[in-house]
């Protein structure tokens, strides 16, 4: 099949699942895996060439709702009638469902049902160490600077937390994505600040701007530098990767109950 991605963790699924051979163009910002860097570039994410996206005359088109304002692509691929498949994960249970929908669409059923049962599996054994740990601290997980935005409960990050043995501060907000008034984030007093701003590599994240924040220096994640620069691919896009930053973030908090963990 001549598959087209046009949201990187959609590219992911197709690695996860071994079939990116298939693919014939991604959005920019796909980088991962090595193989796809030669590939036609068909623009960021939030605005795909779908003028191109026809030419290239696809037998699908992986689409996603995963970031606010992918709407506008999904429309075109239907005013064109362009063959598409459109996912929205906000778990991690979302994830496997769509391994196993990709993977029905291209043929590859088994395997696909396979792969989403390895994935699952994976997330068990770390949920298995995390019952362990009695003493869980508060992540507060900042994914743009200004405003602030953070993940809420209904987000995969949530479980992240979890599985890595913390929480999410903000899991008691029933939404994907919150704006948090700085003041708010003062008063909850997270034990760790986890900074995976969204499209910035990891060198330019300034830990030191959070310091300088009013008010801030009194949190204890501040007094104890417990600041952590997180690489925004591994933890800010829903695909199974997310195991890869699952992995360094839960080493780092508890690194003797997780790290004879064999992945």
């Amino acid at each position: 099949m001549k598959i087209i991605s046009i949201c990187p963790s959609n590219t992911e699924l197709c690695a996860y699942l071994g079939i990116e051979n298939q693919l014939i163009a991604v959005d920019d910002y796909s980088d991962w895996p090595e193989s796809i860097a030669g590939l036609p570039r068909l623009g960021p994410d939030l605005s795909i060439d779908i003028d191109r996206v026809e030419e290239l005359q696809p037998d699908l088109v992986l689409a996603s709702l995963s970031v606010p304002g992918m709407e506008k692509n999904v429309r075109g691929l239907e005013e064109r009638s362009i063959p598409h498949i459109v996912l929205n994960p906000q778990s991690l249970e979302d994830i496997a469902d769509d391994l196993r929908i990709v993977g029905a669409a291209v043929g590859e059923t088994q395997l696909a049902a396979e792969k989403a049962e390895e994935f699952l599996h994976i997330i068990e054994q770390f949920n298995k160490v995390s019952a362990t740990i009695a003493n869980k601290p508060s992540l507060y997980w900042e994914w743009w600077p200004k405003p602030l935005f953070s993940p809420g409960g209904v987000n995969w990050l949530s479980e992240i937390s979890r599985l890595a043995g913390a929480y999410n501060l903000l899991e008691d907000i029933e939404l994907a994505s919150v704006q948090v008034a700085p003041e708010e984030v003062i008063k909850r007093n997270p034990d760790f600040i986890c900074l995976a701003w969204v499209g910035v590599p990891e060198e330019k994240v300034r830990p030191a701007l959070v310091k300088k924040r009013e008010g801030w220096s009194a949190m204890d994640a501040v007094k104890n530098d417990n600041i952590l620069i997180l690489e925004e691919p591994l933890y800010c896009r829903p695909s199974p990767r997310l195991i890869e930053g699952l992995t360094k973030l839960a080493r780092i908090l508890h690194p003797e109950e997780y790290l004879s963990l064999k992945i």
